[in-house]
């Protein structure tokens, strides 16, 4: 890399701060903050979608799966999971969403069982959203601490990567206070350009520097069996299989595009069903492209490495002869890459890293939380606190990420677990409240808790914590939501109640 690199990398940077300051003028109420009064166009709610469920670790790790030994096509498995679910939500969830004037989707569950439930699934949304984004701003500071470090070789990388926490902190901070969630999703929708550029231009380095181009890698890619596609066993412990992708990635879609406000927000920034539905399923295709794009990017490394005619190849596992399959696209990026357009890849890296959820907790933690305590407080007092908790909770994400700099990846895979923790139990509650008219307060609640619990011990279990079955994470919203649904039914028949449901 070279100074060229790090001028792209630092412009981008600079350039995306400058937009969310440009959009400060259009923020006067708390529809605009927050669903950018309901005016974006589906398309770039569709792009924002995209760009949201990308990250840092989309990015770098899919094409290491595709890599590594005995790896292949086998996680495009659950993409078709992804793909059922969004028509679930399209059918069962999206006209919910349009029936009233809502900020979040955590308001329906107000309106269907009351405040405690809002407030429970909204204060969980807060903390694990936190704790997930805390680790995405991590991993995002490690990259560009790792570019900075090529530079300057001596320098300390503990203390590069803080300092490179803090600077992407700063800007995400900056960018979201000024610009509320329509300047997020037009940032957002440069971000998906900028690294689908990036992973094109990869691809087209590599196709030039692979002897026999694309029909040779293609050669060398059915030859080790890296465009296998189905496992039809029903093995709970395994991450990719069709029964664990389709199933799965179904309840796992639903529980992140249904009932996560970090995603939902997104389609409350439209005014009609009908163009939140054309958002969603249009995401759909293009996430589908998307993965099918760094799969292929994975067979591309694979044969312009070469690690099948390496020593050791036969005995080894893995992505040898590098330590992990994360490890592969980068080196690439920043060791094989001409001079600028490794530095566009390393920005479209950030781009994939950088959305935001800063918006989306400040709209829960004030709507759900907050107003409800607040009976006679004015649209501009709202204003303000949505703005002075945009930067307070960036802060807290800053100090996440800093306090797991040092963890082992077991620790931050563990972290990344808990914060998915949530899904299934809130996926859950809303299809109580969707499907069971005799669920009230108490029955969602205890079906929550219960879920939470057993998630709980699966998680523990799952990571040799505690004794238990090993059970893969694309199965943890189905579980999850099934035990809610259960024990909510269960309780509305030992527990009476004469509450109404609310319409």
């Amino acid at each position: 890399m070279q100074t060229l690199d790090l001028v792209i990398i630092f412009g981008y940077l600079i350039g995306i701060t400058a937009f969310g300051i440009w959009y400060a003028g259009k923020q006067e109420t708390t529809e605009d903050y927050f669903v950018g009064d309901r005016n974006v166009p589906w398309w770039a709610i569709a792009m924002s979608i995209v760009a949201t469920e990308t990250s840092t670790i989309t990015f770098i790790s899919v094409p290491g799966i595709a890599f590594a030994k005995g790896g292949n096509f086998e996680f495009l498995q659950l993409v078709i999971g992804y793909l059922l679910g969004r028509v679930v939500i399209s059918i069962v969830f999206i006209p919910l969403y349009f029936k009233g004037t809502l900020q979040t989707v955590y308001q329906l569950l107000g309106e269907r069982f009351g405040g405690r439930v809002k407030i429970l699934a909204s204060s969980l949304f807060v903390v694990m959203r936190n704790i997930a984004d805390g680790i995405r701003l991590l991993l995002t500071a490690i990259v560009l601490a790792a570019v900075y470090i090529a530079f300057q070789p001596d320098a300390d990388p503990t203390t590069i990567i803080v300092g490179s926490i803090v600077l992407l902190g700063l800007v995400m901070i900056v960018f979201t206070f000024y610009g509320g969630m329509e300047a997020v999703i037009w940032i957002e929708v440069v971000q998906l350009v900028i690294y689908i550029g990036g992973a094109i231009a990869a691809a087209v380095v590599l196709i030039s520097n692979i002897d026999g181009g694309l029909s040779g890698a293609i050669e060398i890619g059915s030859q080790y069996n890296k465009f296998g596609l189905f496992d039809f066993n029903l093995d709970f412990a395994k991450t990719y299989t069709f029964w664990g992708g389709v199933l799965g990635g179904c309840f796992l879609t639903m529980s992140t595009h249904g009932t996560d406000q970090f995603l939902v927000q997104r389609y409350l920034c439209t005014n009609k069903p009908n163009a939140a539905i054309m958002a969603l399923m249009t995401s759909g295709a293009v996430v589908l492209g998307q993965f099918i794009g760094f799969l292929f990017i994975g067979v591309l490394l694979f044969a312009f490495y070469a690690p099948y005619n390496m020593p050791g190849y036969e005995a080894a596992t893995g992505a040898f002869p590098f330590t992990g399959g994360d490890k592969v696209f980068p080196d690439f990026i920043t060791q094989k890459m001409p001079t600028g357009l490794s530095g566009l890849v390393v920005a479209a890296i950030f781009a994939a890293a950088l959305s935001s959820s800063l918006n989306s907790i400040a709209a829960t933690a004030v709507n759900d939380i907050y107003k409800p305590f607040r009976k006679n407080v004015t649209d501009k007092q709202l204003m303000r606190v949505a703005g002075i908790l945009t930067v307070i909770v960036g802060i807290i994400q800053i100090a996440i990420a800093v306090s797991l700099r040092n963890a082992g990846s077991s620790a931050l895979s563990m972290a990344l677990a808990v914060a998915s923790l949530i899904n299934g139990p809130i996926l859950g509650v809303f299809l109580v409240g969707a499907f069971i008219k005799r669920a009230r307060e108490i029955h969602a609640l205890i079906g929550m808790i219960v879920s939470i619990g057993v998630m709980t011990y699966v998680l523990l279990a799952s990571n040799k914590f505690v004794p238990g079955p090993v059970i893969a994470w694309p199965w943890y919203a189905l579980i999850g939501s099934s035990i809610t649904v259960i024990v909510t039914l269960l309780a509305s028949f030992v527990i009476p109640s004469n509450e109404e449901v609310s319409d």
